[in-house]
């Protein structure tokens, strides 16, 4: 007989078996491994979570509503177009050596690659399965940033406000997928799968990567840390059951793509962004 969707449902919300190696047990290695997550988490998203919330700080202490602030995501660093190309490079480069923080971290614990899905074998089907959970997010994702606008909790977010150079177009996608490995690969691959070594519950560790990937959006506003945080609990939960990372990288590459450009296109005649 096949499964109803209620016991679908209960499958995908019932933890899973992990994949990755057991827990971390010596004293000593697990000390290493709380030391290698405070020093990571603090060159990467967790410092960026703590800037987010004192900027969310910074904004509601102004005189003008959050809903009729412009918070920027891609913004200009020069007047100058070249050596605005090499400060936007810089900060692709940047994230791109994030999310490689996190992989040789992993690979330094005996966590390969392809045990967080990060293999050639299936990538078939981990770009229908990035496009179908692309499609799933940004259906709600939209609506939920605008009413939350409408209703004061969060800023006008511009994807971008960078000036119609020649360079525009191709530099917004490279940022998009220098966003998508870094944050799947830090957030979900790297932090689920130490926080399994040290013992965490899949629930409890879920929620702990989810929270964090709200965290750093909160310069958005409070709207944008609750669709993040759940986000990151749907990407993190289809992680733990599928272990494919190449389909959340995907996913979230095509979210920011779509948004950056077309915000970048539309903009002008779409007041409502």
């Amino acid at each position: 007989m096949p499964d109803s969707a209620p016991n679908r449902l209960r499958g995908w919300l019932t933890p899973p078996i992990p994949l990755t190696p057991g827990t971390v047990d010596a004293p000593r290695d697990r000390r290493s491994v709380h030391i290698e997550l405070w020093i990571a988490l603090a060159v990467t998203f967790g410092l960026a979570g703590v800037v987010s919330a004192l900027d969310l700080a910074n904004a509601l202490l102004a005189a003008t509503p959050l809903n009729k602030q412009q918070v920027p995501i891609n913004a200009p660093h020069s007047v100058l177009s070249v050596l605005d190309l090499l400060f936007q490079l810089a900060n692709v480069a940047q994230l791109l050596a994030w999310g490689t923080l996190g992989l040789y971290l992993l690979w330094r614990a005996g966590i390969r690659p392809a045990l967080v899905g990060l293999d050639r074998d299936r990538l078939r089907s981990d770009l229908l399965g990035g496009v179908g959970l692309a499609a799933l997010i940004g259906a709600a994702g939209l609506p939920f940033y605008l009413g939350a606008r409408a209703l004061g909790f969060n800023a006008s977010v511009a994807p971008s406000t960078l000036t119609d150079t020649w360079w525009r177009i191709p530099e917004l996608v490279l940022a998009a997928v220098a966003n998508a490995w870094a944050e799947e690969t830090v957030v979900v691959g790297y932090l689920i799968s130490r926080l399994r070594q040290l013992g965490w519950r899949e629930n409890r560790s879920l929620l702990a990567s989810a929270v964090l990937r709200g965290s750093y959006h909160l310069y958005q506003g409070f709207g944008q840390f609750v669709g993040n945080l759940v986000m990151g609990l749907v990407f993190g939960r289809v992680w733990q059951r599928t272990n494919r990372l190449w389909a959340l990288i995907t996913a979230h590459a095509i979210l920011d793509i779509a948004s950056f450009l077309g915000y970048a296109l539309l903009a002008r005649h779409l007041s409502w962004l």
